[in-house]
């Protein structure tokens, strides 16, 4: 299977799950995955949200971050992959610069 992200529109989305300021993201999505990458802008968050449909994996690319994931604070730097199982609580702040840029994958399970 070929993805194209380039073919798939960007979006900007406000307050993603009542978080704060803005992001960018090109959406592929079916039954199996969710594949997103994803740029947090600076001031940027994605709310506390509970992770319903499966485990939600999060590779930083560029950026400076922080996840909380029931409870646990992470740091999110390039490199690192910020894993909230499915079930689990979690939210994602932009505490940088600069865009908060990864690739979110979710495994449907």
């Amino acid at each position: 299977m070929l993805i194209d992200f380039n073919k798939i529109e960007s979006m900007t989305i406000p307050g993603m799950n009542n978080g704060t300021g803005m992001m960018s993201a090109r959406m592929y999505n079916n039954d199996s995955y969710r594949i997103i990458p994803t740029a947090i802008h600076p001031g940027g968050s994605i709310g506390n949200h509970k992770q319903e449909s499966g485990d939600d994996m999060n590779y930083i690319i560029r950026g400076m971050g922080r996840a909380i994931c029931d409870g646990i604070e992470e740091e999110l730097r390039p490199g690192v992959m910020h894993i909230c199982p499915k079930g689990a609580e979690h939210t994602i702040i932009n505490t940088g610069e600069e865009d908060l840029v990864m690739l979110t994958i979710v495994v449907k399970k």
